[in-house]
């Protein structure tokens, strides 16, 4: 089945990384000195490596859009960082972190990469520690742990609701510090506009300086993109709106091939929709759903509040379908509950579009342990429930606030409303094991890239996955590749492949410039997320995708012909910005419609509602679909599919369950 080489070294899978650390070939210090690293996108994945490869040895020119590193959207992840360092004794391994993963993404994973991840994880917990990241502890000083979906131990690593920004703070101490000493670049307010080639290979970027319009022409001996996911081709999503494809989709349009593009996952706490003004969605942490319990009226469109319901007219749907995980199921499996609740005329809420969050109960028992800690064995409910709200403030208090503020409600006194909302991207650009894409000299890692995770992200392994490869995946594998490029010269950016580049870029933002037509940009943003989220989102079907496939095409002729961009490319012009990353999303939105259509299954994140089993759970075809589809990009918006074929040769692949 596969026509492409994913590079995994031979042997046990429990020494294939180990072996292959201590055989692949190194650069010299000397010889490190010489070699230039461009790294575009400064968040976990993008931080990290630059910090170490600069540490390294490596001279490191570091882009991001943002007007500082401390920017990127990493810092909005909130709940925690997955590491099998079985803290609790509560029977976690490399081995369970690798099974969970696995069977998370159902079946749809490299076992090889997820068994390094598994491998570093704890790795990077103590790197984080040093780095001084303020984990939350137990009483005896202990680092802390607390449950996700899709497990049956504590292995999350969090500092309060604020993970992803403490991480972040880490990582971008780690990158200042190389900033300081003079062996890392940093280009803030930059945008990647087109990867250089020469010769086959990854040469360079061209970057527009979003404050002066300046178009730029960069080299490098390699060139490594983490620049996070997709999810706002939605329009709607909990990604920060800055947050695009731009950087993967030129690369991909250059030759490396996108892989998965339909694997999206939608998280299932969020706050739900409230009217057409959003320009966002907020995400409420999964680790909420430690402490929240997650039910529905059992009654039809029952408009009682919450605390009118008795305890007897609840459905705690999770509980009641999966008894062995409750409501600490995967994201794809309580997304697609909720969905079939609402749809079935039991949402709560105005629009009826959302389900409740409830803390109650686990607010009453954590009082009792504190009033018993303090001598009171007996204590009546206000005690406990008074006591009890300080725990829950203590582990929770950010991200309850942040719904207070948004709702106008008091999450402490009713409970939270929720719903299912796109959040995280598990396609991306395909890379082999050594986090290579199809173009030589040109690496991705992080969320950009799609090799971790399968048809669905386990909660709190993306943080865990940009770490891995920023500290210590990249900086081994990018290695064996400059060690046969140390006799090239650094390439003069006059070179024609700069200049055809540059040429490119220019051609379009000018382009852009001069439709002058009669739509803003977000009009056609918003009309391509509406598609996508009706035909492509949280379940598909083969009449809608070609449905969408048209319409979209539609869509981006008549963006081509009718998108309104004020000012000049030769200036700040935010309009200009957004108006080019909207225009990668038209095409992206194509091929994850494409690549859905051509599943012919459900799997993780990718419902077809043809394939579904008789208790609607996702049906998977593992004789037919068992592979990674990595699409390559043809002339005039076409597609070409290569398959990698997935075997599993140390899990057994059933169907899953989390009964």
């Amino acid at each position: 089945m596969s026509d492409i080489n994913s590079n995994i070294p031979e042997g046990e899978l429990t020494s294939k990384w180990t072996k292959y650390k201590s055989s692949v070939p190194l650069v010299n210090p000397s010889n490190k000195r010489t070699i230039e690293v461009i790294i575009v996108g400064s968040g976990l994945a993008g931080a990290s490596a630059a910090a170490t490869l600069a540490e390294m040895g490596y001279k490191v020119k570091c882009f991001c859009f943002q007007d500082s590193p401390r920017r990127a959207h990493s810092i909005a992840a909130q709940g925690g960082i997955n590491a099998a360092k079985n803290y609790q004794n509560d029977g976690d391994s490399v081995y369970r972190l690798f099974y969970d993963t696995i069977k998370g993404g159902d079946y749809r994973a490299r076992e090889a990469n997820v068994h390094r991840l598994a491998e570093v994880s704890a790795n990077i917990i103590d790197q984080c520690v040093a780095q001084g990241v303020p984990l939350a502890r137990e009483y005896g000083g202990l680092l802390d742990n607390r449950s996700f979906g899709g497990t049956q131990v504590q292995r999350t690593f969090y500092a309060a609701g604020q993970t992803g920004q403490q991480l972040l703070l880490g990582a971008y101490s780690a990158l200042e510090r190389q900033i300081g000493m003079g062996k890392v670049e940093m280009y803030t307010r930059h945008e990647m506009l087109e990867v250089v080639k020469i010769d086959g290979k990854a040469r360079g970027i061209i970057a527009r300086n979003l404050i002066t319009g300046e178009i730029e022409r960069h080299f490098g001996h390699a060139v490594v993109l983490g620049t996070g996911g997709y999810g706002n081709v939605f329009y709607l999503s909990t990604n920060a709106m800055g947050s695009n494809v731009t950087a993967a989709w030129k690369a991909h349009k250059q030759g490396a091939y996108f892989a998965n593009p339909c694997y999206t996952q939608i998280h299932p706490t969020c706050i739900p929709v409230s009217g057409d003004h959003q320009s966002k969605l907020t995400l409420m942490s999964e680790s909420l759903r430690n402490d929240g319990r997650i039910w529905v009226p059992k009654k039809k469109d029952d408009n009682r509040k919450a605390s009118e319901i008795p305890e007897d007219e609840r459905d705690y749907y999770l509980e009641r379908r999966y008894p062995a995980f409750g409501n600490l199921v995967p994201r794809d499996v309580a997304s697609r509950a909720a969905k079939e609740r609402c749809d079935a005329g039991y949402g709560v809420g105005a629009s009826k579009l959302a389900v409740y969050l409830d803390f109650k109960a686990n607010t009453e028992r954590y009082g009792k342990i504190e009033a018993s800690k303090a001598g009171n064995h007996n204590p009546d409910k206000e005690t406990c429930m008074r006591l009890g709200t300080a725990v829950i403030k203590e582990k929770y208090g950010n991200l309850f606030d942040m719904y207070a503020q948004i709702t106008g409600e008091n999450p402490y006194e009713t409970p939270m409303r929720i719903y299912p909302a796109v959040h995280y991207t598990m396609g991306g650009l395909w890379v082999d094991y050594n986090l290579m894409t199809s173009v030589p000299g040109l690496y991705c890692t992080g969320e950009a890239n799609f090799s971790d995770h399968g048809a669905n992200r386990l909660g709190a392994s993306a943080l865990m996955q940009g770490l891995a490869d920023g500290y210590f995946v990249l900086p081994y594998t990018i290695g064996a590749y400059l060690s046969k490029e140390i006799s090239v010269k650094a390439i003069p950016t006059d070179h024609p492949a700069f200049v055809e580049a540059e040429e490119r870029a220019v051609g379009i933002l000018n382009t852009l410039i001069n439709i002058k037509g009669t739509k803003s940009v977000d009009h056609f943003h918003k009309r391509l997320g509406h598609i996508m989220w009706e035909k492509c989102g949280m379940a598909r079907n083969e009449k809608g995708l070609n449905e969408a496939i048209q319409e979209i095409r539609a869509l981006r002729a008549e963006f081509w012909s009718d998108v309104r961009v004020p000012g000049t490319a030769d200036e700040l012009n935010t309009e200009l910005e957004k108006a080019g990353r909207v225009a990668d999303f038209i095409e992206l939105g194509e091929l994850m419609c494409i690549d859905a259509l051509n599943r012919n299954e459900s799997c993780g994140g990718h419902f077809r509602e043809e394939y579904q089993t008789e208790e609607g759970e996702a049906l998977r075809d593992d004789e037919n679909y068992a592979y990674v589809a990595a699409w390559e990009f043809k002339e005039g918006v076409n597609f070409e599919l290569h398959k990698e074929e997935l075997k599993f040769e140390n899990i057994k692949v059933a169907q899953r369950s989390y009964k």
